[in-house]
């Protein structure tokens, strides 16, 4: 029997995109975000086995009743996709204690979170697979975003720790780096011609990115293809970091 994979942030953008992905290669899958409407019309569209949760992924209560229904209609996990995140975009001159730890709270501590909470199941299931999606800005500052890089920074140090003590237990943890992606939350800055004009520009491949291609990545990562990959990070930029960040 294979478990399913359990995606957060799975409503929209890379989220998305990657249960669709997963879908199509007929992994079943477990499906988390805030957004309920998003969320019932996408597993609407599935034709795999798919059990839906829709709530603040922070909420540890929730989670776990989460976790008990997924176990119940599906029986246990073999992946992780930790897709929910926000940007808080907030400067170090405006910092707040609130919008820092909401931000470190959902990209970073989250995933940790429910990485202890999902080691057995993920141990168990022969096959288990974590993938974080970090960003390019885990390499690169940006000066509105200090939170955000520290956080995406931050799930590139946790996929190599965790990635060493849970090897033992068969379980493989990595990350993505996205570059610039059709995404809810860049979507106000590719509204602007000059921003996206910009982005393309220095994109050798010529293009912005979409969720698609991130998707792709993490069915690879999650897939035994790479059963020799873990605690390292692909990047999936069209060669944006070669030459510069966002």
């Amino acid at each position: 029997m294979s478990y399913p994979v359990l995606i957060t942030g799975a409503a929209s953008g890379i989220g998305r995109a990657t249960a669709v992905a997963l879908a199509n290669t007929g992994r079943s899958l477990v499906l988390w975000d805030i957004q309920a409407g998003p969320l019932a019309e996408l597993a609407a569209e599935l034709a795999v086995p798919t059990t839906i949760a829709a709530f603040d992924v922070t909420d540890t209560e929730k989670r776990h009743e989460a976790y008990a229904a997924a176990r119940t209609a599906q029986g246990g996990f073999s992946g992780l996709v930790h897709a929910a995140g926000v940007s808080g975009p907030e400067p170090i001159s405006a910092f707040t204690s609130e919008a820092w730890g909401r931000t470190i709270d959902i990209n970073l501590t989250t995933a940790a979170v429910m990485t202890h909470e999902l080691a057995d199941d993920l141990a168990n299931s022969g096959e288990g697979a974590i993938v974080y999606i970090s960003s390019i800005e885990g390499y690169f500052g940006h000066a509105w975003l200090p939170a955000y890089c520290t956080s995406k920074a931050g799930l590139l140090g946790l996929a190599r720790a965790a990635g060493h003590e849970l090897a033992a237990r068969g379980v493989r943890i990595n990350c993505v780096c996205p570059g610039a992606i059709e995404t809810p939350m860049l979507a106000p800055l590719l509204a602007s011609d000059d921003f996206r004009n910009s982005i393309t520009m220095r994109t050798p491949l010529g293009r912005v990115g979409r969720p698609d291609d991130i998707a792709d990545a993490i069915v690879f990562l999650l897939s035994q293809q790479a059963r020799f990959i873990t605690g390292t990070s692909l990047v999936v930029d069209g060669g944006l970091t070669s030459i510069g960040g966002i």
